[in-house]
């Protein structure tokens, strides 16, 4: 397949010497992915790592996304520097993300390849938008993410109409040490969650359930439920799940990954998913959930712990987890660009 037949065309093209835009040829371009992307993560201070598995994981369960017409691979003098990925997804207020993902080795930027690859990404979303037959019914807006640690790539984005839309942080807390003791709300109780994918799926569509009311949520498809399900690192025995008699209340989904961990030489545990559904909230359930995951996490051997919050969470999760001990750690920013030819209103700008 590693022919001119697999060449993309690209508009505006950097003179980088040995720069080649192509197609994505499968699993063989795993390893060259997972390496641009991870030296980006490093760069910008992320928690987060991607390996070869994860990869291929959340490829095999993509959602309006075929990654033989919507991956452009970038290399340079045969190595894979830089890939980006579109697809679109329903959104739960009803409109309809057309989303750009680009990633991009440090060392190539500031010659022109983001810009190609923001290009190439705005036609193709533009193309496969044009594809819909219910495209002048449902509102949509391109979406984009940049690292705070990258200005680059948020001038880019600037500077070519996109607008920020909001923001989002990784909190970690630095030890376990001196984890409160918070009593559970009147009523609910924790009880143990089994391993079985019935089990499994009942806090899944819970948790998909306590997120409808969330900024920027996507509908849930039953290939983000496949991709859960695929993720051998879910350990339902360090979930922290509350119930009220048969009902899930809330939960806090530990997680330990053994591979992001000898990639950063320590011991940190995840607290992947924490969820309070609307009829439990504001009786300081997700706090005594949070609690009991580091604790849990303590028990498995580890020395620290980190979450991913919504610099604009409507239910103040930012205060609990400073209150619990979380420090702020790296930033990621929301973008947002009104489709070419799409019926819609403007698209709204990140609150202060």
């Amino acid at each position: 397949m590693d022919t001119l037949a697999d060449e993309i065309e690209i508009v505006v093209r950097p003179a980088v010497p040995g720069l080649r835009f192509r197609l994505f040829h499968g699993p063989a371009d795993y390893p060259g992915m997972v390496a641009a992307n991870q030296v980006e993560r490093d760069e910008a201070g992320i928690q987060e790592v991607i390996t070869v598995e994860g990869l291929a994981a959340e490829y095999a369960h993509l959602t309006n996304s075929d990654p033989y017409r919507d991956v452009l691979i970038v290399e340079r003098n045969g190595a894979i520097i830089a890939y980006a990925r579109v697809e679109w997804r329903d959104m739960i207020d009803g409109t309809r993300g057309f989303v750009s993902i680009c990633h991009l080795q440090p060392g190539e930027r500031r010659q022109g390849i983001g810009r190609a690859m923001l290009g190439w990404c705005e036609s193709r979303l533009a193309a496969k938008a044009a594809e819909l037959p219910d495209r002048t019914l449902i509102p949509g807006w391109m979406q984009a993410f940049a690292y705070g640690a990258n200005p680059g790539a948020m001038a880019l984005l600037e500077g070519t109409g996109w607008t920020r839309a909001g923001h989002g942080y990784e909190m970690v807390r630095p030890t376990l040490d001196d984890i409160p003791n918070v009593p559970m709300p009147d009523g609910l109780l924790v009880r143990p969650v089994g391993s079985d994918e019935a089990s499994r799926r009942a806090v899944w569509d819970a948790g998909a359930d306590a997120f409808r009311d969330h900024r920027s949520e996507q509908e849930p498809t039953e290939a983000d439920w496949q991709q859960f399900l695929a993720d051998r690192f879910q350990d339902p025995s360090l979930w922290v799940v509350a119930f009220d008699g048969d009902e899930i209340a809330g939960a806090v989904l530990g997680k330990i990954d053994p591979a992001e961990n000898a990639h950063h030489g320590r011991e940190r545990g995840i607290c992947d998913s924490v969820f309070t559904r609307r009829a439990w909230r504001r009786r300081g359930l997700a706090r005594a959930l949070l609690a009991r995951t580091l604790v849990r996490l303590r028990d498995h051997g580890m020395t620290s712990a980190y979450l991913g919050v919504d610099g604009l969470n409507p239910n103040q999760a930012m205060t609990l987890y400073s209150s619990l001990g979380f420090e702020l750690s790296s930033m990621s920013i929301d973008w947002r660009k009104p489709l070419p030819a799409w019926t819609g209103v403007p698209a709204p700008t990140e609150t202060p």
